[in-house]
């Protein structure tokens, strides 16, 4: 991917961090933040004057950082509240029910991490958190119905305007990395 002049092109996550920190922290109070285990929104408490929203990612994974920021992007006014938004979360070693309601969940974040990893030039890879969990054999299935989930949601958001701060960061990153045009639907085959 060709860069804009004098732009970092690493795909480094201190950069995301200071793209979301340019792009919404004066609107919305909310840090992007690496280095936990595992991944967490963690909303200001009214209590605490100046006290920030935080949203953490895995260690500093880019990745991590880009699918966080797609949660964050999607969560309305009153998820934005609570503590990881409000959902549940089962780590790794679900059971196959728990993984068919993740992978229902993961649709929308999944997809918009992909634009955002063609607008920053990344390699992008479906994720299906469950590295230890139940297998059956309805699981290929149910899989390949995901990505085709995702890839539909791609398509759609390329036709349409994505939500509004998924749209700011998506113009961020692209403008950053130099992309010509991240919502070229032939950035989505595979």
């Amino acid at each position: 991917m060709a860069g804009a002049v004098g732009c970092d092109m690493s795909h480094s996550s201190q950069t995301l961090e200071a793209i979301f920190r340019e792009t919404f922290f004066d609107e919305y109070d909310t840090l992007l933040e690496g280095g936990r285990d595992e991944p967490v929104y963690l909303p200001a408490r009214s209590d605490r004057v100046g006290e920030v929203n935080r949203l953490c990612y895995r260690r500093d994974y880019f990745a991590s950082a880009l699918h966080e920021t797609a949660h964050w992007c999607i969560a309305g006014d009153e998820r934005r509240k609570r503590v990881d938004f409000g959902y549940w979360y089962v780590p790794d070693g679900r059971t196959t029910a728990q993984q068919r309601d993740f992978l229902s969940a993961e649709v929308r974040p999944q997809a918009l991490e992909w634009i955002f990893s063609v607008a920053a030039g990344y390699q992008f890879r479906l994720s299906l958190d469950n590295l230890c969990g139940e297998l059956d054999t309805e699981a290929e299935t149910e899989v390949l119905a995901f990505a085709r989930a995702v890839s539909a949601q791609v398509r759609e958001w390329c036709r349409k305007a994505l939500p509004v701060r998924a749209g700011l960061f998506a113009d961020a990153l692209t403008r950053h990395y130099g992309v010509a045009d991240p919502f070229d639907p032939a950035n989505y085959r595979g």
